[in-house]
């Protein structure tokens, strides 16, 4: 009978491996690693039959030519940016994600910092703290109600934000080449990008990161915005171009901006986007919630077990890889 595959895990964040060891079983080993780079898993890696993935990256073609038995990389989160899809495609390594474990998370948290940075709640924090006590220290603030939000990206999570929105009384604009108006149960009118960035009051960005979304919001783009406007960025930091936002905001371009991702990452200290007023910044936290990290660990392990039994996984994100992946799926 053949022996157990392998299974490396190359970083994770949580306190128990319970979940991935349940998942795999009599199937495989698993081997658990904390590692932020290929290069110091890939000796482990070589001989491994799966990667579990977390931020432990880039991972290339050259990286995947030295694992020829990897049948399968499951990354735990939704954004596969970090991983060549194409290179894994040729390689016939399938490559999965989790694209729902944190959809309302998320959602949340770009509502949240919508919030904080309409009604200055960060700020006033930080004044009361330090001993002030000084509502006009904030001004000027707006009303949410009858005020703009334009989404770049109508996915899963922008759909979430805009319901979301449309219940504070908020107007909701988007703009995504793959999203027809009407054709999902969510509030917003489509227009083109040019017109969001013109109209929107607050910019909120969801779009996958790729070539084409990387820098995508850049000195051009601020130059289009209101300068009353607030950018939030809850999906991936290179997708604002941080030198840029810097000019926007010393420029008085736009009022602000609520940032969970950054470019970036972590932000460095000191930095200029650090100590402004009128921004908000936290560490990549949109995500978290102890009911989304009970889902973002089920997820990966159990598109694992399935290559390893022969079947073929929920959230294949490379889908051309079918038929002629080495999982002989």
């Amino acid at each position: 009978m053949p022996g157990k595959a392998k299974v490396v895990l190359t970083d994770y964040v949580w306190d128990s491996l319970d979940v991935e060891n349940q998942a795999l079983g009599g199937l495989a080993d698993l081997v658990p690693m904390q590692t932020k780079t290929p290069a110091e898993f890939l000796p482990e890696a070589g001989d491994c039959d799966a990667i579990l993935n977390t931020y432990a990256g880039p991972i290339t073609a050259e990286d995947m030519a030295q694992m020829p038995k990897c049948r399968i990389i499951a990354r735990y989160g939704i954004g596969v940016d970090t991983i060549d899809l194409k290179a894994a495609t040729e390689a016939g390594i399938i490559v999965t994600n989790n694209p729902t474990y944190c959809i309302q998370e998320v959602a949340e948290h770009a509502m949240a910092l919508m919030l904080t940075c309409a009604r200055r709640v960060a700020f006033f924090d930080r004044q009361v703290r330090a001993g002030e006590w000084n509502v006009m220290a904030g001004k000027p603030m707006f009303r949410l109600q009858g005020s703009t939000l334009g989404l770049i990206g109508f996915g899963n999570i922008a759909r979430e934000v805009a319901i979301r929105a449309a219940a504070f009384g908020m107007n909701v604009v988007f703009s995504d080449p793959f999203v027809e108006e009407g054709q999902f149960d969510a509030p917003g009118k489509k227009m083109e990008v040019d017109e969001v960035l013109q109209s929107a009051d607050f910019l909120s960005v969801h779009p996958p990161l790729i070539p084409q979304t990387r820098g995508m919001i850049n000195d051009e783009a601020f130059a289009k915005m209101k300068s009353t406007a607030y950018i939030i960025n809850c999906a991936r930091g290179p997708i604002i171009d941080t030198d840029a936002l810097v000019r926007a905001l010393d420029a008085g371009e736009i009022a602000g901006c609520g940032l969970d991702t950054t470019d970036p990452e972590p932000l460095p200290n000191p930095h200029p986007l650090r100590g402004r007023d009128n921004v908000v910044i936290n560490p990549h936290s949109a995500w978290y919630s102890v009911e989304a990290m009970a889902g973002l660990q089920q997820g990966a392990p159990n598109e694992v077990r399935r290559v390893l039994s022969g079947e073929w996984p929920v959230n294949v994100v490379n889908r051309d890889v079918k038929g002629n992946s080495r999982a002989g799926l």
